[in-house]
């Protein structure tokens, strides 16, 4: 441990001592002692100019704040964090994963900070609830695994997102979708088509749905349904944002996505957005989609359209027993558009497959490819090129033609 870190451990447990915690004490008067601890070993302990702001920052982060983690949750180059127990901290900057130089000093310490965490998201993580998604105040999407699941320490992993939302031009911009595909892809969300994201980790679901969300007409009534409040859909007036609630040791009784979407169809919506399906909830979104909730949106994980699929009718047998064919017709008639993206070898993001669900048919559904990412054979190792390429015609062009919406045809 080097001297400066010696001394700021020193300062950390006097300044402890001194604040009291029984009271409501202010950011200001907290950073007024640290100031003063600071210039009184300096008295005795030479301590630079930079030691001394680098010392008051930390000391601040970590009474007041999220200790190490604070400087990486404000740094905008940042999009992952992840807290491999007490020793081990990785940063993801430009899709590259690298180890922090920093760690948490005790466990007690790193505890103290995932408590917080969750805390401010009214959830609970101990022993008897190991894990826990929670997000923080800047919209990021926290994940913590305990003891006695995590068998190498608390485990925290932060999804950060961009302090501004990323807007389809700029996903246009960047390659992640070509113009033309965009385009049409504007025109069936103000037209009211079903339009379910498909992708693995880290694809970038999340983005691409907040993406379509600035294509809602804004005199619509909008309810999105999370397991962690992460969405941040821009301009529409008439938004209601709803949450889950895990059960805590107070008695407080679960909130599930299954009921929140339940209590959405009492709230008189125009769409239905929910943020992501993973288990029996696929039913009572099904449900949605086939009750005239048009335009509404949703994302599931799946390694191609065809596959998520076969995960759609999986989740809907985890809550309900129906025949394999009912449900297939449900997906059928609820989904229209299948959009599925990729994380790339360069670690790009890019939508590589967008899929017109067209009809049930003997017992299948049947499928119509609209856009396929093609790669180039220019792409190298670190650099992937291609295009999206148009293969197909969207052929179920009903709700566009109500919508008073025309697309090209040939």
């Amino acid at each position: 441990m080097n001297s400066l870190e010696t001394v700021k451990q020193s300062l950390q447990s006097r300044l402890m001592e001194k604040i009291d915690f029984t009271r409501d004490v202010c950011d200001s008067e907290i950073q007024e002692m640290i100031d003063e601890e600071i210039i009184l070993t300096g008295r005795y302990a030479y301590l630079s100019l930079a030691d001394k702001n680098r010392l008051a920052k930390e000391l601040f982060f970590s009474i007041r704040k999220m200790d190490i983690l604070q400087e990486l949750v404000e740094d905008e180059s940042v999009t992952e964090i992840m807290v491999n127990g007490l020793d081990k901290v990785f940063v993801e900057r430009g899709g590259k994963i690298i180890e922090y130089n920093s760690k948490f000093h005790s466990k007690e310490k790193l505890s103290d900070v995932i408590q917080q965490i969750v805390g401010k998201s009214n959830r609970v993580v101990n022993e008897a609830s190991p894990i826990v998604d929670a997000r923080l105040e800047n919209g990021a999407r926290v994940n913590v695994v305990m003891s006695p699941v995590a068998l190498n320490g608390p485990i925290l992993t932060i999804r950060r997102f961009p302090d501004n939302p990323i807007r389809m031009a700029h996903l246009v911009q960047i390659e992640s979708i070509s113009e033309e595909a965009s385009e049409l892809l504007q025109k069936l969300v103000r037209s009211g088509y079903n339009i379910f994201i498909s992708g693995g980790t880290g694809s970038g679901k999340t983005t691409f749905l907040n993406a379509l969300s600035e294509f809602i007409p804004k005199t619509e009534r909008v309810i999105t349904i999370e397991d962690s409040a992460e969405l941040r859909i821009q301009g529409i007036h008439n938004l209601v944002r709803l949450e889950t609630r895990n059960a805590n040791v107070e008695g407080c009784i679960p909130v599930t996505i299954r009921d929140l979407i339940k209590a959405s169809l009492r709230m008189r919506p125009d769409r239905i957005i929910v943020g992501e399906v993973r288990g029996s909830e696929a039913i009572d979104m099904l449900s949605c989609l086939n009750t005239g909730h048009n335009g509404s949106l949703s994302t599931g994980h799946g390694n191609n359209t065809r596959d998520m699929l076969f995960r759609l009718e999986t989740m809907v047998l985890m809550g309900m027993d129906l025949p394999l064919g009912a449900i297939r017709r449900q997906i059928a008639s609820g989904i229209d558009i299948l959009v599925h993206l990729g994380r790339m070898r360069d670690k790009t993001r890019k939508v590589l497959e967008i899929t017109e669900v067209v009809d049930y048919q003997e017992g299948e559904i049947v499928l119509s490819p609209l856009y396929v990412y093609h790669e180039s054979l220019e792409s190298k190792k670190d650099k992937v090129k291609g295009c999206l390429v148009k293969v197909g015609q969207l052929k179920h062009i009903e709700k566009l033609s109500l919508a008073g919406i025309e697309i090209q045809t040939q």
